[in-house]
């Protein structure tokens, strides 16, 4: 016991002479209180060790301690123990040791979901639906992704054995697979997506996610026939600053102003100005945001729309208008903290939760409409801050029937998708992909028997005000007016996958596409009916109506930002899946 706590007391001091170095820089007038309660802690945490009860473990103490903490002030502040470094790591840079590839849970087991062009998997011919049974010997059943995951990454150079089932195989298929380090490109797909309209995918900002931008609109310039760009941010959730302002910088001069960040630190304010020469001033940009699209996508296309160097399209991005810096802590470890909130070019902060000021709850509101202000954009045009980056064009948000939510959550889709496959060698180029009335026709006979039930939403409805009618003893009265309506509008799973054919099929053919031109043919294929991206190239092909988006000062009202109305659910490509 006495080395313990003698242990304990350096650790103890370690962390007080710590904390008072920190609290010196730029905490003095808060200094008896922060110690204070430093203190408190520090003789908290022993006491507990010692003399509870049961035996405990410091360091989930600890842990759950940090993070419950952090937790209180906003969703971005994070402790990074060292055990979790790695995933860190890729989130900044986009590098992992690995075998390249998404997996999913499917039952007891985990599935590759998607593996990506060119990496060892792909390379092994490991395939969209193959179900993992044993890693290195080890049994799988009864695994959790993340249990699985680590076992998938690894050094570079080093081996895995993978014992996989595969539908149409009668025997497991072994598969010995070097793992190699997996660079996840910020920028995996760009080309010509009409008659003079280039178009760049950007869905990160790890480093040189800039340069992979200024590559793809270089290689783009090389058509003679380019005569305007598509950036696509849709679903971006964001990443580095630094990335933004250089690719900001590739459409604007030499020393403009892109963003400027402002916290407690005074000595850290700083604004962020292009410092390259640019590659391109004068092509006609459309910029593609979505509820997805946040933080580092919001400074790329707020800082463009400020300063009317593009058109933004789609629907009102996230929100997040806070920067986060890393600080060294003790045994490897890091903080992940918000240090500032940043401001685009016209002065806006588009941050859409208050975190400064909770309910009693704990719960956050968006900034308050009447604390919403009008800014002006260079050819002053009436832009606002608070709830994210309004789109200069909005398009409606995609909406999904109940029948397709669950027949892509239920794994349907992937499922036939598999079943595709391994009936079909190959299929034509991904663009021109389409399911035949056939086709679709053995989708829904694939279909009997399986499970993919429902409720709509007026079905839903109408439970609800059953219980509520219940709750109010009123319930009597009108259950059997509350019954005929249900009768009336009682879904049959086969007249929806009739009525809801064109969104079924599409899901299907992009999913089918992935299993044979990866990640970019499912882009490919989802063009087909992307509304975004048909407003976007209508706009670029109407230089007059592009021209009068950016020139026209409109007195508009204050945006009455919804967080529930404006959310939308993205069903499309793999989600809630691992990277390995």
């Amino acid at each position: 016991m006495k080395p313990f706590i003698k242990k304990f007391k350096l650790v103890i001091i370690a962390v007080m002479l710590g904390g008072y170095a920190l609290i010196s820089y730029s905490f003095v007038d808060s200094y008896f209180e922060v110690s204070k309660n430093l203190d408190i802690f520090a003789t908290l945490f022993r006491e507990l060790n010692i003399y509870y009860v049961d035996e405990t473990n410091p360091g989930d103490l600890m842990k759950k301690g940090i993070d419950d903490m952090l937790a209180s002030l906003d969703p971005y502040t994070n402790y990074i123990p060292e055990s979790e470094i790695e995933d860190y790591r890729y989130m900044t840079t986009g590098q992992y040791g690995g075998i390249g590839a998404l997996i999913r849970q499917d039952g007891d087991y985990v599935v590759i979901s998607e593996p990506y062009e060119g990496f060892p998997a792909q390379k092994a011919d490991l395939r969209a639906g193959d179900k993992i049974l044993k890693i290195n010997d080890t049994e799988t059943k009864g695994k959790k992704t993340e249990d699985i995951s680590k076992f998938l990454k690894g050094q570079p150079s080093s081996t895995i054995k993978l014992l996989i089932e595969r539908e149409g195989e009668k025997k497991p298929i072994e598969k010995v697979i070097n793992r190699e380090e997996i660079k996840i490109k910020s920028v995996p797909y760009s080309g010509m997506i009409a008659q003079g309209i280039g178009y760049i995918k950007l869905t990160g900002f790890t480093e040189n996610a800039a340069g992979e931008v200024k590559d793809a609109l270089l290689e783009l310039k090389k058509n003679p026939e380019l005569k305007s760009i598509v950036l696509d941010l849709r679903g971006n959730p964001g990443g580095l600053l630094k990335e933004a302002v250089d690719i900001v910088n590739l459409f604007e001069e030499k020393g403009t102003d892109i963003v400027s960040t402002r916290g407690k630190v005074k000595d850290w304010d700083k604004t962020h100005k292009a410092l390259n020469s640019p590659v391109d001033l004068e092509i006609p940009i459309a910029i593609l945001i979505d509820r997805g699209s946040a933080s580092a996508s919001e400074i790329v296309s707020g800082a463009l729309q400020d300063l009317d160097r593009g058109v933004v399209v789609g629907q009102r991005s996230y929100g997040k208008g806070l920067v986060q810096q890393t600080r060294p802590l003790s045994y490897n470890a890091q903080l992940k903290v918000t240090v500032a909130k940043y401001y685009t070019p016209s002065g806006r902060c588009i941050q859409a939760l208050d975190y400064s000021h909770r309910n009693e709850d704990g719960s956050v509101d968006k900034v308050a409409d009447s604390l919403i202000s009008a800014f002006k954009t260079k050819n002053g045009r009436i832009v606002y801050d608070g709830g994210g980056v309004a789109p200069d064009i909005t398009t409606e948000t995609p909406k999904y029937s109940s029948i397709l939510t669950s027949l892509v959550t239920k794994n349907l889709i992937f499922n036939y998708a598999t079943k595709y496959r391994n009936e079909h060698a190959a299929i034509v180029a991904a663009k021109d992909f389409k399911l035949t009335d056939a086709e679709y026709e053995d989708f829904v006979a694939y279909l009997n028997g399986k499970d993919y039930d429902y409720t709509t939403k007026t079905e839903k409805t109408l439970d609800d005000l059953k219980e509520d009618a219940k709750d109010d003893k009123a319930l009597d009265v009108i259950k059997a007016d509350i019954e005929a309506l249900k009768a009336k509008v009682m879904h049959n799973k086969k007249d929806d996958l009739v009525k809801y054919k064109p969104e079924i099929k599409q899901f299907l053919e992009e999913e089918i596409v992935s299993r044979y031109y990866f990640q970019n043919g499912r882009l490919e294929a989802s063009f087909k009916e992307d509304i975004d991206m048909k407003e976007a190239v209508a706009l670029l092909n109407d230089k007059e109506r592009y021209k009068t988006v950016l020139t026209t000062i409109v007195k508009s009202e204050k945006p009455m930002f919804n967080a529930d109305k404006d959310k939308q659910k993205n069903l499309r490509g793999p989600k809630g899946d691992i990277e390995n």
